[in-house]
């Protein structure tokens, strides 16, 4: 589900006025093969990490981790917070306005045979650490979420 049921009935209300929303990235790597898992979005076409809006009363760990099941059929663990931080205002193609607190995880696999799983993306592939440099189709804001995710750094970025 690309749009949540929480915020179908928020617009019913407000109709394209701007919403606040928490947002949780869950930039996924494979240890074992040194490398992060990408999706590729249905509505942009860009790779990104898997991304959601957190729902109401919902730790943004737990979005994280749903989000990559529901949206990648991949299971995962939420090692540590990477980083904190807001979008730009977003204009979606019906007139919808939103803004984000992004709550970026370092995350590992866990298991599941990565696949677009729910329509949000057409692809979903592995690409290695050392690829991401080269690797076109990621935008700029995301390719900072993977590398405060894949920093090592102990305390998160704000």
């Amino acid at each position: 589900m690309s749009t949540p049921e929480f915020v179908r009935r928020l617009r019913r209300h407000i109709g394209h006025e701007p919403l606040w929303l928490a947002g949780a990235t869950a930039v996924i790597r494979d240890p074992g093969r040194r490398a992060v898992l990408l999706v590729r979005r249905a509505d942009s076409g860009a790779w990104t990490p898997v991304t959601g809006i957190v729902d109401p009363g919902e730790h943004p760990a737990e979005a994280a981790r749903r989000e990559s099941l529901e949206e990648a059929a991949v299971r995962i663990s939420v090692v540590r917070l990477a980083a904190v931080g807001v979008t730009s205002m977003v204009t979606y193609g019906n007139g919808d306005r939103a803004q984000y607190i992004d709550h970026t995880f370092e995350c590992e696999y866990l298991g599941g045979d990565p696949r677009p799983a729910d329509g949000e993306n057409t692809e979903v592939r592995w690409v290695g650490e050392d690829e991401l440099d080269g690797f076109s189709g990621i935008p700029a804001h995301m390719r900072e979420r993977i590398e405060a995710a894949l920093s090592g750094e102990e305390r998160a970025r704000f």
